[in-house]
């Protein structure tokens, strides 16, 4: 599963938000083609999210403030999770989220009480999660209705992944270590939890990293257009973020 997991550090299998809450991560989704991906993203995102009007949202690990913006916009109100106060800086920094209530715990283990959300997302964790099913588990506790969370593909381009690892990182300097899962291992592990996965968006069908090398926004958008229209994303594309909801109802004990 792990691309190379012995190498990754225990910190990061820990709190690996700390890292993407950070400049140095941020500066990975710079310029036409990073806002693109994160612009994907959201997208992807909010198209599985409940209806807003009020709806409250936790974002977990969601110091990289990637998806508290659009979510905020979108009319949702929006509570941040990270793993440590450095993980603030920018949800502070922005004018649509520096309001945001902002709390501090170990990702899995939220300072809050069973279904206390209407729902919870959170994006870039799982592939970097140790514990990963420690982590679903606790997105499920604190989510009255719906988790969505997003992970690498096991399969297409991915599976490739280990192989390609080392130039990858001599091309990207910063890239970490991840580990990419089977949909139906994602799925079996909500289902454990009371919950089943009721929607999927895949994102991309070629590596971010491709797409970086070839620093042409408007090129990759159109051959992304190309695949997803032949159906070649929605077979193989990654990362793939999914909505699980839990079953009977958010109003069942």
């Amino acid at each position: 599963m792990p691309t190379d997991g012995s190498k990754q550090t225990e910190r990061d299998a820990q709190v690996p938000d700390i890292d993407s809450a950070s400049a140095d991560y941020a500066r990975r989704f710079a310029g036409k083609t990073g806002a693109w991906f994160l612009d994907v993203q959201a997208r992807a995102v909010l198209g599985l999210m409940p209806a807003g009007g009020g709806t409250s949202i936790l974002d977990v690990g969601g110091g990289h403030n990637q998806l508290a913006e659009p979510l905020v916009r979108a009319g949702y109100r929006v509570t941040v999770h990270g793993s440590a106060a450095e993980c603030r800086t920018h949800v502070e920094a922005s004018p649509v989220t520096r309001t945001c209530p902002f709390v501090v715990s170990p990702p899995a283990a939220l300072p809050f009480p069973d279904r206390a959300f209407d729902a919870v997302v959170s994006v870039r964790m799982l592939a970097h999660f140790k514990e990963w099913q420690a982590l679903i588990a606790e997105l499920c506790r604190v989510a009255a209705d719906t988790v969505i969370v997003d992970f690498p593909n096991r399969g297409g381009v991915n599976a490739i992944a280990p192989a390609l690892f080392g130039a990858k990182k001599k091309m990207e300097g910063n890239t970490r270590y991840w580990q990419a899962f089977a949909a139906q291992e994602i799925r079996e592990a909500f289902v454990r939890q009371g919950f089943h996965v009721d929607g999927e968006t895949r994102q991309l069908l070629l590596p971010m990293a491709f797409y970086r090398a070839l620093n042409c926004q408007p090129l990759a958008a159109f051959g992304e257009g190309v695949c997803r229209g032949l159906g070649m994303t929605r077979t193989w594309g990654s990362p793939i973020v999914v909505r699980a909801t839990r079953q009977g109802g958010k109003s069942q004990p």
